[in-house]
């Protein structure tokens, strides 16, 4: 597995857990993140789930040079983008409950769906976000366009359009809107789970129709 998945008081854990790759997502994590937000989803003792990484790194988004060697699973990557079919976040799977980003360190690229689409996102303070699709000749979208939902348009764009040349720290994300709170780095799990754990509290039907109203009115033109 490149997940490493728990369950503690109500509150169920995904973290990345890639750390010698930055947590970049290779063939197999693509299968096992679909797997694991599915599961989470069902099981009936989980309330809240907290999505961080294992390392260094939160998330910086495809690993490239693996998919690379492993041309099915890039055939089949690309497929799912240009279909509009990913299945690597909560919002992508369908997640009715509550989830909590907790960004520890670097998150990149590909990285940015799972802050986009997080219902909240805390970060360490030494967290950093930064979008280089366009330094390695890509286009940023999906990613991008999530992050509209959160942060200033000129703020968004000028990450994509600087690509490696724009790193937001902690404190500027979270005056951008990007991350609600930041928290020192040995702070950031026991912070998550007692955000998760407060919110687990609550009723879980109203939690899940709260957050399916909330994003289906962003979802609508």
């Amino acid at each position: 597995m490149t997940l490493d998945v728990s369950t503690v008081d109500g509150v169920g854990w995904l973290v990345f857990d890639r750390p010698e790759a930055g947590n970049a997502i290779n063939a197999q994590m693509f299968r096992d993140l679909e797997q694991a937000w599915r599961e989470l989803e069902a099981d009936p003792d989980v309330r809240v789930i907290v999505n961080t990484g294992n390392g260094r790194a939160f998330q910086t988004g495809l690993d490239v040079i693996q998919l690379a060697r492993d041309k099915a699973a890039l055939r089949e990557s690309s497929r799912q983008t240009r279909d509009f079919e990913l299945r690597i976040t909560g919002w992508h799977c369908g997640v009715t409950k509550p989830v909590i980003a907790a960004v520890n360190g670097t998150c990149a690229g590909g990285g940015l769906h799972f802050v986009a689409d997080a219902d909240i996102v805390i970060a360490s303070d030494d967290a950093t976000f930064l979008d280089p699709h366009v330094s390695v000749g890509q286009v940023s979208a999906f990613e991008t366009i999530g992050l509209l939902k959160k942060a200033p348009m000129e703020s968004v764009t000028r990450m994509a359009l600087m690509g490696r040349h724009e790193r937001l720290d902690a404190r500027r994300a979270h005056q951008l809107g990007i991350v609600s709170e930041v928290v020192a780095g040995d702070e950031l799990r026991p912070r998550a789970q007692a955000l998760g754990e407060s919110i687990s509290g609550h009723e879980a039907a109203a939690l899940g129709a709260m957050k399916t109203a909330l994003w289906a009115v962003l979802e609508r033109p």
